[in-house]
């Protein structure tokens, strides 16, 4: 911390960590093995121009989770429709103009302190096998 001789903040501190879920337009498998690194890569872009880093994106064809630090100015809804948004926008316009791809409107948002960290982006990092295995943490998911 940055504290002067008598305690005081001389500017402001924050340590904020947030895990996001979101899905795909009904549940659809939308997040295919093709696209899947340009979705990831066009979120981590995202979190990058608001000034947050992405720490752990993962998923499976039907949601993605992303573990990303957090300013104190910016709103979760902002993160969320910029992330969401990028993407979509992305893929409907660039990669598969053609096809059907969409988010859904809904998301779940939870804090992470900084002492869990690695647990949550272990956790983001191996969706597939949690979702095969049933291993998943029913408080990190969305229904």
């Amino acid at each position: 911390m940055v504290r002067g001789l008598r305690g005081e903040m001389h500017r402001n501190f924050t340590q904020l960590y947030l895990h996001l879920v979101w899905g795909t337009w009904d549940r659809l498998p939308l997040i295919t093995p093709d696209i899947r690194d340009v979705v990831y890569a066009a979120i981590t872009k995202s979190c990058s121009q608001l000034g947050c880093k992405a720490l752990a994106i993962g998923g499976t064809a039907d949601h993605v989770h992303l573990l990303t630090d957090f300013l104190p100015s910016l709103t979760i809804s902002e993160l969320m429709n910029k992330a969401k948004g990028s993407s979509s926008h992305l893929i409907t316009h660039e990669i598969k103009p053609n096809e059907f791809f969409k988010c859904q409107g809904g998301y779940g948002a939870f804090t992470v302190s900084r002492q869990n960290i690695d647990e949550v982006a272990n956790y983001i990092r191996n969706q597939a096998v949690h979702h095969q295995q049933r291993s998943l943490i029913p408080d990190w998911e969305i229904g």
